[in-house]
């Protein structure tokens, strides 16, 4: 059975891990530890708790257990005292309180769940994202870096506040891995994190896996303003320390409505312009959307997109890589 690990965290890398899990193959994801928003971002700052969001997501879309556990983990209060709190949230930073170790955390998650596959914090470190701008400015915090989306100036540096140490069993799980499929998901502050980890891009860049990038489909107003697919691909083999085997472009129209909501937060679609730029590797252009809006809770204050991939199609399309 070939081993299929994803890097990332959030909504991107939930829609991968969703349409995989239905297939013979064994599973996993490395899972950034760097958000500061949002739920996870009262839960970091009040509790001195591991963020508990992206790994919530990653256990929710690897779940085999009813749907009612599935829907309970997602849940979002919208009153009250733990308004903008999500249960799932509540639910592993309770469990860090109790637990030995945050491997005993998961392994619960995992067994309440029921999940397929594996979920592996990059670090277990307490540590926080930075970006430096073209114009020297700096912030600190990703829910800063975020919610900074009036920026214009181009980020030129991205770096964590401390040296983290990596998960030793997410750089055996990278190591042994036959295919590694990165994004789709924010390029600074849901992948480039994990790839700032000690020991994780050396650990990637001698490995034998073939390496998959799937690209975003819109720019991200403050951090990839007037981003094309080279300038994704360019920035992330800087990171990375080698170019990924093959991107994976989509080529479903996107509904006027939809681009013109992302209009007005200035963000636009990403432009294919691989070819002209020489890139050597294999590009597969297929129908890839999910051409759904997504509604967000009231209590989320969180910017969030309306368009994603669509899990089914991600997934034949990943498989067919995989079986190659």
């Amino acid at each position: 059975m070939k081993k299929v690990t994803a890097i990332g965290g959030g909504t991107g890398t939930f829609v991968v891990l969703s349409g995989l899990k239905q297939y013979p193959v064994d599973l996993g994801v490395i899972v950034t530890m760097m958000d500061s928003g949002g739920s996870t971002g009262r839960l970091r700052d009040q509790l001195g708790v591991l963020p508990p969001g992206d790994l919530r997501q990653c256990l929710v879309a690897l779940s085999e257990a009813p749907m009612l556990w599935r829907q309970l983990f997602l849940y979002r209060f919208e009153t009250g005292d733990f308004k903008g709190h999500n249960f799932g949230n509540l639910f592993l930073s309770a469990l860090e309180k109790v637990s030995k170790d945050y491997n005993e955390v998961l392994r619960t998650a995992a067994f309440v769940l029921k999940i397929k596959g594996e979920v592996l914090p990059v670090t277990f470190d307490k540590v926080h994202l930075g970006v430096r701008y073209q114009s020297g400015k700096i912030v600190k915090g990703e829910n800063e870096i975020e919610e900074n989306i009036r920026e214009k100036s181009p980020i030129t540096q991205v770096f964590l506040d401390k040296q983290a140490r990596p998960n030793i069993r997410a750089l055996n799980r990278l190591k042994n891995s036959d295919v590694i499929i990165i994004g789709p998901g924010d390029l600074y502050t849901s992948i480039i994190p994990v790839l700032l980890v000690k020991g994780v891009k050396e650990q990637i860049v001698k490995c034998q896996a073939k390496i998959v990038f799937i690209m975003n489909l819109m720019t991200k107003s403050g951090q990839t303003n007037d981003y094309t697919a080279s300038d994704h691909l360019d920035i992330l083999a800087f990171y990375l320390g080698r170019t990924p085997d093959i991107v994976l472009l989509n080529k479903q129209p996107i509904p006027a409505s939809t681009l013109n909501w992302y209009k007005k937060n200035n963000e636009k679609y990403v432009v294919d312009d691989l070819q002209s730029n020489y890139f050597s590797g294999k590009i597969i252009i297929g129908d890839l959307i999910d051409i759904t809006k997504f509604a967000k809770s009231k209590s989320d204050l969180l910017t969030r997109s309306i368009l994603r991939h669509d899990s089914t199609k991600l997934a034949k399309v990943i498989m067919e890589i995989i079986n190659l």
